[in-house]
């Protein structure tokens, strides 16, 4: 019970901080703080996980069907879905440094010739040339008359050299031009002017600590007052520096949040693009694929065989009637001498899940259709289960051998997991007592087993339960838990072939390793 407690507390670890890196990155580094964006993407890392977990219990805790269904969906895409993201983020962040380098050097090449200003969290802009007898202070900033340069008003004599010598007084004190350099006549209108160091530091500092744009918690210290005396404090030259200090910032900051959003969008394209792909594949049907299996002890009658192999069809509450007539149309298309369903039909009980099973009836096959359990049947009333495709016209296997007129042993084990309840698989009873010059074909749910078929002399295991690893990496993982993963093996004398399978547990989504119906043909060498 530690063990488990612990095992549990160590996969909620895990699980809480996957899903808080991906809110940081698909929510909190691309959205203004406070904003519906944010709200609901907070939201949604807090749902989507309980919907994951209600989706996985639901079943096993008795939840009515229909709730089942509702939870379903959305719970185990998300689970598809998080997967992929999180892989995408993860190659992202080697992605991150070199885009944002990139910026950075496309930001600082040299520009054309001319002074440059720099608005504010944008890149440099060429400031043109000033007209004759205006300040290029006042181009940059925007506040030359619409019509051209002013003309200038005639000025008293004696107020010129007072004028004069006021500006040279102004720029020997403190090394700038002064603010403005023409008089008006008396009764005339001043001229507009630009806003003193001090206003547009006030203005810009308000401005960046804005709560509505992302990053603006950086920002929050440096207060309006704080701003304005900085301003206050320097001469023209240092307010040209600190603005192009506070634009560098500003580029910075937006070329972080560019960064975030594109490889976020890229990394949530990816994965949805996947997933999508992924279910489309299973809800469309699994496709049928062919293989020629040479057996030295199958008769020449026999060469040519074909049996149908299905496996893991996951009836549940994604997967339903429709899911089990595209199986069936798709077997009885290849017109089969037998049909063997090797495990995990369902995921629910006959009384929820039954109806969806009923086009089973339907199978065709000149030997019949045969059923061995797997372990989810032990989830959902094997036994039950067992007499419900006896029902349908399969025949149940349960440790149990039968005669092939072509000229074989047929024989079939219950699932290793069915030793909880007393009905293991039993090798002994299924092939003990029989003529070891025939061949024997076993149906056996998981290829773990193998190794017992090749001490009961068994030339063919015909088996499923991994799913291919389903969702890639998954299959590096089925790897280090099963013999083979998919595909025809040896081992010794016996040959084992695994199905992927034509349903999917959980997410109803396959990556890497497509849903099939496998055609198995005998070939006899003696032919």
């Amino acid at each position: 019970m530690f063990v488990f407690l612990l095992g549990l507390v160590v996969v909620l670890a895990l699980l809480g901080g996957v899903h808080w890196y991906v809110w940081r990155r698909l929510v909190r580094d691309v959205t203004a703080p406070g904003g519906p964006a944010r709200r609901v993407g907070t939201a949604a890392a807090f749902a989507l996980p309980l919907l994951s977990l209600a989706a996985l219990v639901s079943a096993r805790a008795g939840a009515p069907f229909w709730l089942q269904q509702t939870v379903a969906w959305p719970g185990y895409l998300w689970l598809a879905l998080l997967l992929y993201v999180t892989l995408a983020l993860a190659v992202g962040e080697a992605v991150r440094p070199l885009l944002r380098r990139w910026l950075e050097r496309r930001a600082t090449k040299p520009g054309p010739a001319g002074p440059t200003a720099s608005p504010r969290g944008g890149d440099p802009v060429a400031v043109p040339p000033a007209p004759d007898g205006l300040p290029s202070a006042a181009v940059a900033a925007g506040t030359a008359p619409a019509g051209g340069v002013q003309a200038a008003r005639p000025v008293a004599p004696e107020l010129a050299g007072t004028a004069s010598a006021g500006r040279e007084a102004t720029a020997g004190a403190d090394g700038a031009p002064p603010r403005g350099d023409t008089l008006t006549e008396a009764g005339g209108e001043s001229p507009p002017t630009a806003p003193t160091p001090a206003a547009h530091a006030a203005e810009r500092a308000t401005a960046g600590a804005d709560p509505g744009l992302p990053g603006a918690e950086a920002d929050a210290g440096r207060t309006p007052t704080a701003a304005a005396g900085d301003g206050a404090a320097g001469t023209g030259a240092q307010t040209g520096a600190d603005t192009r200090t506070d634009n560098g910032a500003a580029g910075a900051m937006s070329r972080r949040l560019f960064v975030s959003r594109v490889v976020g969008g890229a990394a949530a394209a990816a994965a949805v693009g996947t997933v999508g792909h992924g279910t489309y594949g299973v809800l469309r049907g699994p496709r049928v694929k062919r293989v020629t299996v040479p057996l030295a002890k199958v008769p020449r009658a026999a060469h040519g065989y074909r049996i149908a192999v299905v496996s893991d069809i996951h009836l549940g509450p994604i997967l339903g009637r429709a899911h089990t007539q595209r199986i069936v149309d798709a077997i009885n298309a290849t017109q089969p001498d037998l049909i063997a369903v090797v495990g995990d039909l369902v995921d629910g009980t006959v009384e929820n899940l039954g109806p969806a099973a009923e086009p089973l009836a339907r199978l065709r096959a000149r030997h019949g259709s045969f059923f061995v359990t797997g372990n989810h049947e032990y989830f959902s009333g094997a036994d039950a289960w067992v007499d419900h495709v006896r029902e349908l016209g399969l025949r149940p296997l349960r440790n149990e051998r039968v005669e092939i007129a072509a000229g074989f042993d047929l024989a079939g084990v219950d699932d290793i997991a069915g030793e909880s309840e007393g009905r293991g698989p039993d090798f002994a009873r299924a092939l003990g007592d029989r003529d070891r010059a025939k061949a024997a074909v076993l149906l056996a749910h998981q290829p773990i087993v193998v190794h017992d078929a090749v001490r009961h002399g068994v030339d063919l295991q015909l088996s499923g339960h991994t799913h291919g690893g389903q969702l890639w990496p998954g299959n590096h993982l089925a790897e280090l838990a099963n013999p083979t993963v998919a595909g025809l093996e040896r081992y010794g004398d016996t040959q084992l072939y695994v199905s992927r399978g034509a349903g999917a547990w959980g997410p109803p989504v396959r990556v890497g390793a497509p849903s099939d119906i496998t055609l198995v043909e005998l070939a006899s060498k003696q032919a």
